[in-house]
Order: structure tokens, then sequence, then C-alpha cells
């Protein structure tokens, strides 16, 4: 990047175009809102480059390669009707009404056509437009009409922001070098200048099917989805990090190292759980528990199903009803005729914990003396996702919560959020997870979007800014993310191949005690209302062990391992000596197994190599005669002639300290 000041000589009004000449500045930033490059601006303005390479640049170089597709598209299949098309996150993907699927071929086609597309160095043009011209114009598109009613942002489909977000309707036409309008799209903006800075650091990479609107009651449309970078080599670096995370997919890997599925006859969403993912799942809990009562928690234990009425109160059944199962009808009586004597009564399987927990809290009369009362549960909840959303233990229709729930006093909130956040990042590096960053998310002017006093959002977004600033770890503010009833501090971890995970939320709630009618007696003898925090430190157990899977792509630290040890004879001959030693460390509560099969050694070696057990213990006629065993780690590395009672307590003080890297010096 080059020439990013404005030069002095500049004579207002001027474009983009006259202020930063470098073909690394894609649009401006004008008075905080995002704009092209070809915008005239005064010299009150404020006014700011957005470069390619940032996340602003990024996503607009990703949109504009989104139409890019679309106008491709169109011109292999002229009936195509264009749905959304917005950028994500490494990427894009467009939505195609179309009479046949996509097939790979086509994707080859509409590649070359995006080429000439490029080359073309078509200029994006915005034009403001009023609905009922939009209307004519595009009268040819029923998906874009149904968006024109929605101007301003008030659908909350992914993606509608990019075509009508802004106050006013605006059209980009695509013009080429004769000035003759080729291709146009209803789209709130802004696009790089023309399609040549496209370049060719882009590629498209699959096909899937998607409900319009994200609603299975709509037509199902095709969906391409495609990847953009600045530069050749960028996106060749994200497809080699792709490649890399394919290999570490845990849906696969759940399969290679049998820990878990997916069986069709329990339903889509709803998994099991494997003897060897069975152990890990449990050290994983079992580990937290120790943590969390050292911590002082205290674990509760809820149902999975309760009377409609709770979740009336708790308003879950008004602001998420779409995402709950549909109810089940109970406890109605009839009598011999037939007739009804006693109304059922309607229950859900819970999509949270929260309201249970409250009742608890509401059980007896508290005092501040009670407080902070701090309920811990392993959780399992219920929420009815699309079949089309669903991905392995990421996404699913029941999981388990790590789900935490706080009654804190108001002058209590600041210390306790610290003391969780802490103990948050303090359990995550526990395994192997340390690369953080934190998003605190506060309402913004838009006030008629958030409940509760100015005064609470004030006081309890400080406490949070103060103890994200305490924290030590690189956050943002981030206005309008808010909760409706209370600010948030979200913590993200980057894993072994870069990837960013969201995974802990700390959220500040004075809503669900004012619903629930909760007090305790504070010191001057008043009733006062509580202030709740929700905590999931996991998130859900499932998605926090997809993502250790594939953050340890299946290598497992010697702790979790489901299987630690496995010994090897070097003949058959010596499978007697090396049982005794196995025999040993299970006593020990080493998982560890002799292996009896056929096979050579070499090839025994190599299959617990491939199924990634941490420890292989070896013994032939020298360890016997020594009373020792040989280690071989999954590095490659090996280690011969350690006594016995040496082996089995290294073997155990790693264990034990809960070592993150699996080679000889771990047992050392």
């Amino acid at each position: 990047m080059t020439d990013l000041a404005i030069p002095a000589d500049v004579t207002y009004p001027a474009d983009g175009f006259a202020l930063f000449p470098s073909r690394s500045v894609v649009a401006l930033r004008v008075n905080g809102d995002l704009k092209d490059l070809a915008t005239v601006v005064n010299e009150t303005d404020a006014v700011e480059p957005v470069t390619v390479d940032s996340p602003d640049g990024l996503s607009i170089l990703r949109h504009s390669t989104a139409h890019v597709l679309a106008q491709a598209v169109q011109r292999i299949r002229p009936q195509a009707n264009l749905g959304i098309g917005p950028p994500i996150e490494n990427g894009f993907y467009y939505d195609f009404g179309v009479e046949e699927p996509f097939t790979p071929d086509d994707l080859k086609s509409i590649k070359k056509e995006m080429e000439r597309i490029v080359r073309e160095n078509q200029r994006f043009v915005r034009r403001v437009i009023s609905d009922d011209d939009a209307r004519t114009e595009l009268a040819d598109e029923p998906f874009k009409l149904e968006l024109i009613g929605l101007k301003g942002g008030a659908d909350k489909t992914e993606g509608a922001s990019v075509e009508v977000g802004g106050a006013e309707l605006t059209i980009y036409d695509n013009v080429d070098r004769d000035g003759e309008t080729v291709w146009k799209d209803l789209c709130r903006g802004p696009h790089v200048p023309g399609t040549r800075l496209i370049g060719n650091g882009w590629d498209l990479t699959r096909i899937a099917g998607a409900y319009w609107r994200g609603s299975e009651k709509n037509p199902q449309l095709q969906r391409i989805y495609g990847t953009a970078w600045p530069t050749k080599d960028e996106l060749r670096a994200y497809q080699e990090r792709l490649a890399e995370a394919a290999k570490r997919d845990h849906r696969k890997l759940g399969k290679e190292l049998d820990l878990f599925s997916f069986p069709d006859e329990i339903g889509s969403g709803l998994s099991v759980w494997h003897p060897r993912g069975g152990i890990v799942r449990q050290e994983m809990e079992q580990h937290a528990l120790r943590r969390h009562r050292a911590a002082g928690y205290t674990y509760v234990y809820t149902p999975h199903i309760s009377k409609q009425d709770l979740f009336l109160t708790s308003n879950h059944l008004v602001t998420y009803k779409e995402g709950m199962f549909p109810p089940i009808h109970m406890d109605e009586e009839r009598d011999e005729h037939g007739e009804i004597t006693k109304a059922g009564v309607d229950y859900y399987l819970k999509p949270m914990n929260c309201p249970m927990h409250i009742l608890i809290y509401k059980e007896r009369a508290r005092s501040y003396r009670d407080l902070p009362m701090r309920l811990a549960e392993n959780g399992t909840v219920y929420r009815n996702e699309l079949s089309g959303a669903l991905h392995g233990l990421t996404r699913v229709r029941g999981f388990t919560q790590d789900d935490s729930h706080l009654f804190v006093t108001p002058e209590q909130l600041e210390a306790e959020t610290m003391r969780v956040l802490e103990f948050v990042m303090s359990m995550l590096r526990d395994f192997g997870l340390d690369d953080f960053e934190l998003e605190l998310s506060m309402r913004d002017d838009e006030k008629s979007k958030w409940i509760g006093s100015d005064e609470f959002w004030e006081y309890s977004t400080q406490a949070l800014r103060n103890v994200a600033q305490a924290s030590g770890v690189k956050y943002t503010e981030v206005p309008g993310e808010a909760a409706f009833y209370g600010p948030k501090i979200d913590l993200k971890t980057r894993d072994a191949i870069g990837r960013v995970w969201q995974l802990s939320t700390v959220q500040v709630d004075v809503n669900l005690p004012e619903r629930f009618d909760l007090e305790f007696t504070d010191r001057d003898g008043q009733k006062k209302r509580p202030i709740m925090i929700h905590r999931a430190l996991f998130g859900s157990i499932e998605r926090f062990f997809a993502i250790l899977l594939e953050h340890y792509a299946g290598a497992f630290p010697v702790w979790l391992a489901p299987l630690q040890v496995v010994g090897i004879p070097v003949a058959e001959e010596y499978a007697d000596y090396l049982g005794d030693v196995v025999a040993a460390l299970s006593a020990e509560g080493v998982r560890a197994e002799l292996d009896h099969s056929d096979e050579r050694m070499q090839k025994k070696i190599r299959n617990h190599t491939t199924g990634k057990v941490p420890i292989l213990l070896i013994a032939g006629e020298q360890d016997r005669s020594g009373k020792t065993v040989s280690f071989r780690f999954r590095d490659g590395t090996q280690e011969n002639g350690v006594p016995i009672a040496v082996a089995v307590r290294r073997i155990r003080e790693v264990i034990a300290s809960h070592a993150l890297v699996n080679t000889a010096v771990d047992l050392a």
C-alpha cells in the first residue's frame, strides 16, 4: 500500500480517486459511513481510505465478486432469478432460483464467464431509485421484488441488509467500456470501482441448497459459495488452510477414531457417544466439575421438559418459539363418555436451562449473605434447528451446555465478572487453548431496542469494560450487539490452524430477575433485585469436543486420550511379560491395553500411531531380562530400557500434570 494520505493540493469537492489514487484503496468511509470510491466529498467531511486488505475492504471485495458471480450465472442461464448475495467469513455466496440444479460442470463454465467479466473491467455505478421504479425494472425478479418492501433493514434474513439495509433504495449498474449498462442488481453497496480490481484471488467452492429467507416454508434455491482475497497468494494460503481443516474435520475423525455417530434411527442432529468418545467427554466433564467446585460453584440438576407457563414467564415462548420443538400435550383427563374432566397442559423440551435455575433461587428467601450464588449444570437442551443448518457436533438439535447462572448484588457485578472471566480463560488453557480476544457487546443509541434503565446500562457496561481492560486481553467494543436486556462479553479463541472460535459468553441480565420477581434482603433490610449473570464456558460440550478434536487433529494430550497406552510385544513370547506391565498401569488408573493381535510388530505400531495413541510400550528379550520397557511416541521418537517402576511413575505423572505435548520430553 502506498500514498494513503490525502494529497495537499486536492481541490474540493473531490472524489475518492483524486483523494487516494492508490489501487489498494477500494472505498471510503465518509463521516463514519462506507461509500464507493467515486463518492464526492467536501473539505468538511471526515474521510478515511478503506484498503482492500482491511475487514471492510475484504467484505466489499467479496460482495463485488458475488455480483460478478450473479452476472455470470445470468449470462449462462438468463432465466435464473436472483436471490441474495452477501459477503460472509472468508468469502461470499449468491442464491438463485433455477429450474435445474447446478452441477460441478456448471461451476467450471460460471468461473470462465466470471474471468471474462473481470477482464472486461466493468464499472460498478450506484443509482438511487424509487420503490415503484425498482419494481418496474426488476419485474422479472420475484425475490428482489419481495425485498423492496423491506427497505431500511427491517428484515433479519442473513444477507438481506446488503440489498435493502440503507435508508434509500439503490441499484448498482455494471457499465462497460462503451458506457452501456450490461447488468444490474438491487444492492446497498458499496463496491470496488471496477471488476478488474477483483483480480485473480478468488474461486468458487461449492453448491448447496438454501431456503429463501431461511424458512422451509419458502422455495428452495440453489446457493453457490465462493471465496475472494486480495491476491492469488492469499487465495492459495486459504486453500491450504481449507485442506488442513478437511484433514481435521471432526466428523471424519469421529468416524475414523470411533468416537461418536448420528444414527438415522434416532434422527438428524442427535448424537450418540461411543465408548472412546465417552471417555474423552467424561474426562472433560470431570475436570470441569473439579475446577467449578474449587471455584465456589454448586452443581444442580433440572428436567429436560417443562410446562409452557415457565417459558411464557421467561418469554422464550414469545421471542424464541421458532427455535423450540413443538409442544407435547399432557395431563388431560376424560370420563367414560370421552368428556374432558381436566384440561391438558402443553409441555416443551427446554431450549435453555436458565428458567429452571431461577426457580431454584426462588425456592426460598435469599439474603445478601447468600450472594454471589453460583449454580452450575451440565444440562441437555433442545433446539429445533433447520436440517440444512446441522453440522456434525458443532450444530445439533440436542446438546449439553455447561451452563452456569450467578446471582449477584449490583455492587458485586464487576468483581464477579472479573472472577468469571479469569476462571473461563484458566479452564480453556487447561485444554490447550490460550490465544484469546474479547468482544464487549453494548447497546447503541436506538433506545427503543433496549429495556432497563439508563443507569443500569451505564454501570453494567462500564463494569464489563473495566473487566475487559483489566484482563490484559485484546478486546473490541461492539455497539448495538448487546442482548436487549444487558451487555455481554464474548470470548474468542484461535485454534492450532488459526481459525477463530467463539466459545464463552458472560451475559448480564436484569430482565429475568424482573420477570420472575427475584429478590434478596440487603444489609439495610430492604428487598432488592439481584442481577443475573449467564455464563457458558464451553458453550456446549458437543461443540467444544469438536473444536478440541480438530485443534489436536485427533491426537489428544495424554490425559484426554481415550486410550493412553498400548503394549506391543516384539513377539508372542513377550506378551505375558508386557501384559503384567499393562496390568500395573491399569491398576494405577491408566487407560492401557495389550495388543494381542496376530499382526506383525511394525504393523501394530502403524495401526496405533494412526489411531492417535500417545504412548506405545514395546518389550523384547532385552527388556524382559532387564525388567524394563521401551517407549515409542506419536512423533516417532523412542526411549529404550526404562525400568518398569520408573515407566509407570512417569506415565502417571504426565497424566496428572495435564501436559499438552506428547513427546519423550513429557516423560523425562
